[in-house]
């Protein structure tokens, strides 16, 4: 499973990087900036807080499924007609987000856009494919380093364009990706496998998803009982049929090689809890520092800035010396570094400094694990499932996101602040023995 494809003619690794976190990274944009839109966006539209929650809840949706989607469209039809039609899912979206007279033709468009997002990060992960052996280092530390810049920068961007535009040009920030596409169109396959995408696994699949991420945000949407029970029964099902399909279908939409492989699960794991952290801090740490502080939303974006450099600076260094034998010490040392330190700061976390060093921390751990496990991965994956396979696999990411930030929301609301942090440790430490249990290096 070790078989490299080589590309000609591509641009240099520093440039190559920079691409692919221009196409990925401003998905970031589609949930933590979007969520300073909401406060105006109730207002404009006449809605109530809970009910307005359904603009986030449908991109983080559409992202993660649309990730898992594309990436297997990409193996089978090619990278080019994907990223044609995340585009116009783009430019779709945008137009229906500025348009919308009413919250449900707000959350169609972000469902667009959620989906646009998702084909381009499907994109972008199959193209880390592609890279040259000896660049690809060099490639994965510069597109970990953007996409936490991405991250960090997301608070001061949803701040700043709210107030200097308005809260509709807020919601359509993932929408920037657009203007990495021309960079990108002839770095990526024109065709591909031909193999016929799972459409039966790819729908039990979005519904169970879907199910799970509605139930998460169930405190926030303040469904009825029966809603609720209509959810859980439906999810269930798709849940069952999806376990039934995978188990007997080898080439199924998630295959069952890699259900059962150890070094696929140990890099889901170490991955989402490290974005179940990372998600969790930044949906505390802002509020807090903005109710509670009084600090504005600029001054928060600013001081989020230092520890996304230093983050990109630290994955810099693990995309050159973590791509051998060292990748499993990377991964596990960051991740357990991360859950420990926010231990560390949940006594402190009535200081102001404390709670940004937190999110600085989470920057840092988000951008390592991502290079780190993007480049095992690629290098471990056939080539023509390695799209399908590192779709899924965020996927896997951006649930995790989606448990701790609901885990946090919920802490938060009955406990206090230094025991909210505490218990969102957890998750980047389960991430981490996770990954020193599952993986074995031995294998690549």
């Amino acid at each position: 499973m070790n078989t490299t494809q080589n590309v000609s003619r591509t641009p240099g690794a520093v440039s190559f990087g920079i691409r692919l976190g221009a196409l990925f990274g401003p998905s970031v944009f589609g949930v933590t900036a979007a969520g300073l839109a909401l406060p105006e966006a109730t207002v404009d539209l006449g809605v109530d807080a809970g009910t307005v929650t359904w603009v986030l809840t449908a991109h983080a949706l559409a992202l993660g499924i649309g990730i898992a989607l594309f990436g297997r469209w990409s193996d089978a039809a090619g990278g080019r007609i994907v990223l044609t039609v995340g585009s116009g899912l783009l430019l779709v979206g945008t137009g229906i987000c500025l348009w919308a007279p009413d919250l449900s033709v707000l959350v169609l468009g972000r469902l667009c856009l959620g989906a646009g997002s998702g084909a381009m990060s499907a994109s972008a992960l199959s193209l880390v494919g592609s890279v040259r052996p000896e660049d690809r280092a060099t490639v994965l530390g510069v597109f970990g380093g953007a996409m936490a810049l991405f991250a960090a920068c997301a608070t001061l961007a949803g701040g700043v364009v709210t107030d200097v535009a308005s809260w509709r040009a807020t919601v359509v920030l993932p929408a920037l990706a657009l203007l990495a596409v021309p960079g990108c169109w002839r770095l990526l396959r024109r065709d591909g496998s031909g193999r016929q995408v799972d459409l039966l696994g790819a729908a039990t699949l979005t519904t169970a998803v879907a199910c799970v991420v509605i139930l998460l945000q169930e405190p926030a949407l303040g469904l009825g009982v029966s809603t609720i029970v209509a959810v859980v029964a439906v999810g269930g099902a798709a849940l069952l049929l999806l376990v039934f399909r995978t188990r007997r279908t080898s080439a199924g939409f998630v295959p069952r090689d890699l259900v059962r492989d150890r070094q696929y699960r140990g890099a889901a794991l170490v991955g989402a809890g490290t974005y179940a952290g990372l998600f969790s801090v930044m949906f505390v740490v802002p509020q807090v520092l903005t109710d509670v502080h009084g600090w504005s939303v600029l001054t928060v974006g600013l001081a989020l800035l230092p520890g996304a450099a230093a983050g990109a600076a630290l994955s810099r260094t693990a995309g050159r010396y973590a791509l051998g034998s060292g990748a499993r010490t990377w991964a596990v040392t960051i991740a357990t570094a991360y859950g420990v330190a926010l231990l560390v700061v949940a006594p402190l976390s009535a200081v102001a400094v404390g709670l940004v060093l937190a999110a600085s921390l989470g920057f840092a751990a988000f951008s390592v694990v991502q290079v780190v496990v993007t480049g095992l991965m690629t290098g471990y994956l056939a080539p023509e499932q390695r799209g399908g396979g590192l779709g899924l696999l965020n996927l896997t990411f951006f649930v995790g996101g989606a448990v701790g930030s609901a885990t946090a929301g919920a802490v938060y609301a009955v406990a206090p602040l230094g025991v909210t942090i505490a218990v969102l440790a957890v998750f980047p430490l389960l991430g981490a023995l996770g990954f020193l249990a599952l993986y074995r290096p031995s294998r690549l």
